[in-house]
């Protein structure tokens, strides 16, 4: 088979390395990839959300099949421009991927199907919205309503803080049209978990389970960004909690997807909060996360195509998903100045200092030139290790962290120890 993969940040890298195993993959393309991907598919100079380009492609190379990565072509509706021409392709319909497009969307279908959430108002004009925080205790969570690139969710300590926070989102447009609407929630405490799921509409199979470290800085400092390192399994993360999720989560947003005329297929990634008062649902997305997908997809047992089949099929009830007993660290290394100004270009060292299979390196923003690995975006590579246990893990990546180097690299030196 030949298989296309959109986007091109270390959570495709993770994607193409799991399909590349597939014995039935006989040839990757990647949209537009980087230079890790490179070494293991071929990179096609498309952007991600150039859909019809994509799905021009697809039909001239006679594509099998299709994965998207990436939330934005999802919103623009690419997996219902490859349907409509008969493509084979692996991901939620427009109007299922509103799930994450519009957090507004995804708040009010968990208020109407009784899924555990925060409390929370929505807002469209920034007066009325700073009203409101007038008579609200703090800290509170403030929301861009659309995609913001993981960043236009703010933790807001006082009046003024929340205050700012409206403003920028509505009025400044920091976040562009993403800001049209605010999501002002109550702030949870408690500790965040990751579950990513495969569906096929009818039914879902959850993943096992992963942590994020959104913040810049050790000790959860700094400002937010796309990610700074992850890790599988959640310490926290416990049988009976996950009985809990299924009942009450997992299977009543799918059952409710599909009561709103919008079945789900694809990707549900559940973004949750384990707190004194049960677990609510923080956020979803319609994709894997990144880097979530760097310490998920190595613990995956099997054939990731053929679970990816299925769900397009509509027959993942039929398939058995396994999952090694080990664990997975990834510690992100990025630019300095990340998630705010950066400088690219800087050649990459050490990269041919890896050999252990225990060890994987995702790339995130690099790029060739002259023959060299170089720097090109705000989190660069992604730094997996894995053992049989979190501990291992930890030490694992870190040793792999340690031979690579570049300009002002940066990456959090407490990654899996929450």
């Amino acid at each position: 088979m030949k298989v296309l993969v959109v986007g091109s940040g270390g959570r495709e890298h993770a994607i193409v390395w799991k399909l590349s195993q597939s014995k039935k993959v006989d040839k990757i393309f990647c949209a537009p990839g980087n230079a890790g991907i490179a070494q293991l598919a071929e990179c096609v100079n498309i952007k991600a959300t150039d859909i019809e380009a994509l799905a021009d492609f697809a039909q001239d190379k006679a594509i099998d099949f299709t994965v998207v990565g990436m939330d934005d072509p999802l919103m623009l509706g690419i997996v219902d421009v490859f349907q409509e021409r008969g493509l084979k392709i692996f991901g939620p319909t427009k109007n299922a991927a509103i799930i994450e497009g519009s957090k507004s969307f995804s708040k009010n279908l968990m208020k109407k199907y009784n899924i555990p959430t925060a409390n929370y108002e929505v807002f469209d004009d920034s007066k009325d919205a700073l009203e409101y925080l007038k008579s609200q205790s703090f800290p509170i969570v403030v929301k861009a309503d659309g995609l913001a690139l993981g960043k236009g969710v703010l933790i807001c300590n006082n009046y003024e803080e929340a205050k700012e926070a409206v403003i920028d989102i509505m009025e400044n447009k920091k976040f562009g049209d993403a800001g049209n609407k605010v999501v002002i929630e109550e702030f949870l405490v408690g500790q965040e978990v990751s579950v990513l799921s495969f569906c096929d509409g009818d039914t879902i199979v959850p993943m096992v389970s992963a942590q994020d470290h959104k913040r810049a800085l050790d000790n959860d400092q700094g400002l937010n960004t796309g990610g700074m390192g992850t890790f599988s399994p959640s310490r926290i993360y416990t049988q009976e909690i996950q009985n809990y999720c299924m009942e009450k989560i997992f299977k009543p947003t799918l059952e409710a997807m599909k009561k709103e005329g919008r079945p789900f297929t694809g990707i549900l990634f559940f973004g949750l909060m384990v707190t004194e008062n049960g677990v609510k649902v923080l956020e979803y997305n319609a994709r894997f996360g990144d880097p979530e997908a760097q310490v998920v997809l190595p613990r995956l047992k099997g054939d990731l195509l053929e679970i990816l089949e299925a769900c397009v099929d509509k027959r993942l009830h039929e398939i058995k998903v396994e999952w090694e007993d080990n664990a997975a660290v990834c510690v992100v290394l990025a630019s300095g100045g990340y998630p705010l100004s950066y400088d690219t270009g800087f050649p990459i060292f050490g990269l041919d200092n890896l050999h252990e299979n225990n060890m994987i390196v995702f790339h995130a923003g690099t790029a060739k030139k002259d023959d060299q690995i170089v720097t090109n975006g705000g989190r660069v590579l992604g730094v997996t290790g894995i053992a049989k246990t979190l501990d291992e893990a930890i030490r694992t990546a870190y040793q792999g962290v340690e031979k690579i180097r570049f300009e002002n690299m940066h990456y959090r030196k407490d990654i899996g120890i929450k």
